[in-house]
């Protein structure tokens, strides 16, 4: 019960990774929110985190509309009392090179993967303050590390992420407020499935060449890059802030291992 007492929000929620720091966060001890633009999924997920005993808020969100979006978090901040974490985990990833992508669709990933995350913590952080501390979470990618053909719009705001977290903590930190981002690489998850199941003529050898782009030899699980969030939510990572962590069985450094 690493979260006892906490009060967490994370965005994306709906599915896939966001419903894993999630349902993660409840079973630890924390009251979570979670907001996604799909009604159904994040209800779903509300419903889960039900299960788990704690206290928990649903909300189908637009995190474009920052009007709505300090709604939602003063909603939270006056239902459990307080905010202390943040998970910013709601992104989209367009793939296409950057001379074929609409400008309005440029625009939208940045105000999504970038913009929301500038105004969640905007609105989160005076609760945090008031709390005493707290942890906000942003989730980057290799991405924004390496050059990828194809998403070098969404790799430039995960990159983005990192420089606002390091600049972030440093205007918090005397707060007690600490500001870090993580970098998964690829995850087994159904988005991955999906992209497979639509791109690859051979879905098997895909699956295996993904694999073999990390050097551990397997891409890593939902399970995996939850708990890396729950350890820098929780006491434990009380002393690290303004830090990336990668959570990407070496895919970053592309170190290779003797394999007999």
């Amino acid at each position: 019960m690493r979260l006892q007492g906490k009060r967490a929000i994370v965005t994306g929620a709906g599915d896939e990774i966001g419903r894993g720091i999630a349902t993660t966060f409840a079973k630890e001890g924390a009251d979570v929110a979670v907001c996604d633009l799909n009604s159904d999924t994040v209800t779903e997920t509300g419903k889960i985190l039900d299960q788990s005993g704690a206290a928990s808020m649903v909300a189908t969100l637009d995190i474009t509309d920052s009007t709505r979006v300090e709604a939602f978090i003063n909603s939270v901040a006056n239902t459990f009392g307080g905010i202390d974490i943040l998970v910013n985990n709601a992104a989209v990833m367009p793939v296409a090179p950057i001379e074929t992508e609409d400008e309005s669709d440029i625009a939208h990933t940045l105000a999504v993967n970038l913009m929301a995350p500038i105004v969640f913590s905007k609105y989160c952080i005076p609760h945090m303050r008031a709390a005493g501390g707290g942890s906000i979470i942003h989730m980057s990618s290799v991405t924004g590390h390496n050059g990828h053909p194809g998403v070098a719009v969404y790799g430039a705001t995960k990159g983005g992420l990192m420089a606002l977290a390091r600049g972030q903590a440093m205007e918090v930190a005397i707060d007690g407020i600490r500001v870090n981002t993580v970098s998964p690489g690829t995850v087994d998850s159904p988005m991955l499935h999906n992209f497979i199941k639509d791109n690859a003529e051979d879905p098997g050898a895909a699956r295996e060449a993904f694999d073999a782009l990390h050097p551990i030899g397997r891409i890593g699980t939902i399970e995996e890059v939850a708990n890396v969030f729950l350890f820098l939510a929780s006491d434990d990572a009380s002393d690290i802030t303004a830090t990336d962590i990668r959570c990407d069985g070496g895919y970053c450094v592309q170190g290779q291992q003797p394999r007999n």
